[in-house]
């Protein structure tokens, strides 16, 4: 089948999240034997920020690393009618200009034989309602949502009436151990800054630990002012800034134990949807601590695959015990990495994906799935 993705980006992963995911569900379609293409408008944020702040270099790397790619980008006059004409299945994302978001619904009620989806891995529909509210969706087949209670949140306000959960998940062909890497440092935690989101928190969970501690570590994200790179240095760690997803691995693998820090958004009004990064932390094998959330839905084994810490005093207590106790580190690890690999991969994401289409394919859609074989 041929899927076609809109999204903010698939090349930029620059305060970008989504990318991750996209990546790792289109390569494990392709695969499979899928054609797969991304549909990126010119003006997007995250790669404009990317080639601002790192060069073409950084675009360039995309297409060196992910060859089975593709990603096309789209202007004010882009036919998206002859884009979409030999389509399968469409999946949209909500940072979608609205005004496409319904041009493509349009398309679909038109009599494109296309499966049309609508894809939210946002808090939006909850810190910025109105936004998604506006929206037309009517001749949307289905909506993914990264969560339950944004499923239900849907579902509540009448926006769809076939939801379904849809969480991100890891792409365990790029994270996956890296034994042959030392562990060197302590600490390392990779997000970005986000709108004062998690300010607090990361000053609790992280800063004053890590100082408190005396850890060696590693900061990595993006539009951090400069009075946090301040206090991240001041802890007796180093920030570096922006890192391509690519290295993420590479860079967990150095390091003894990392930090899950949620937005407040999802801890407040979305529980039970972590972020991409905890499924990738997990993947790469490295021991994860997290600040308070509540898994909702039982994704993973609290106490097994990762530890909570309720407040900054505890933390520090957990990063000092799993920085010197190499047996604790190990099975924290070694737990994580079997829940991901178990329930969590874009692997298993697809298959996902593809039962939903199961239920709410067009007739093109449905007749091809049936020739599908299955993949091991």
């Amino acid at each position: 089948m041929r899927f076609v993705f809109y999204t903010h980006s698939l090349v930029s992963d620059w305060n970008h999240g989504n990318a991750h995911f996209l990546r790792g569900v289109m390569r494990d379609l392709v695969r499979r034997g899928h054609r797969t293409l991304a549909l990126e408008p010119v003006d997007a944020w995250s790669r404009q920020n990317l080639i601002k702040t790192q060069g073409q270099a950084a675009v360039d790397r995309f297409a060196r690393e992910f060859p089975e790619l593709r990603s096309e980008q789209y202007g004010p006059g882009f036919d998206h009618e002859a884009a979409l004409a030999d389509a399968d299945v469409v999946l949209v994302h909500e940072w979608t200009e609205p005004a496409l978001v319904e041009r493509i619904g349009r398309i679909r009620r038109d009599g494109a034989p296309f499966t049309l989806l609508f894809h939210d891995t946002h808090h939006r529909a909850v810190s910025a309602e109105e936004d998604i509210a506006g929206l037309l969706l009517k001749d949307y087949d289905g909506i993914l949502a990264f969560g339950e209670t944004l499923r239900e949140r849907y579902l509540r306000a009448g926006w769809g009436s076939q939801v379904f959960t849809w969480h991100e998940a890891a792409d365990d062909t790029l994270f996956h151990p890296h034994p042959e890497i030392e562990r060197e440092q302590d600490l390392i935690w990779i997000g970005n800054w986000g709108d004062n989101e998690r300010t607090a928190e990361i000053s609790e969970f992280l800063i004053e630990p890590a100082a408190a501690l005396g850890l060696s570590g590693t900061v990595r994200g993006v539009r951090y002012p400069e009075e946090a790179i301040t206090a991240v240095r001041r802890a007796g760690l180093s920030y570096g800034g922006w890192i391509a997803n690519a290295d993420a691995p590479a860079a967990f693998a150095s390091h003894k134990v990392t930090l899950h820090i949620p937005r407040r958004p999802y801890v407040q009004s979305l529980p039970g949807i972590p972020t991409i990064r905890v499924f990738e932390a997990l993947a790469a094998g490295i021991p994860l601590l997290s600040a308070p959330w509540n898994d909702a839905e039982g994704l993973f084994r609290p106490g097994k695959d990762f530890l909570f810490a309720k407040n900054g005093e505890e933390m520090q207590r957990l990063l000092h015990e799993v920085t010197t106790d190499p047996a604790l580190a190990r099975s924290l690890a070694a737990s994580g990495l079997e829940t991901i690999l178990a329930r969590h991969t874009c692997r298993h994401r697809v298959d996902e994906l593809l039962a939903v289409l199961g239920q709410v394919g067009s007739a093109q859609v449905t007749r091809q799935l049936e020739t599908l074989e299955p993949v091991a």
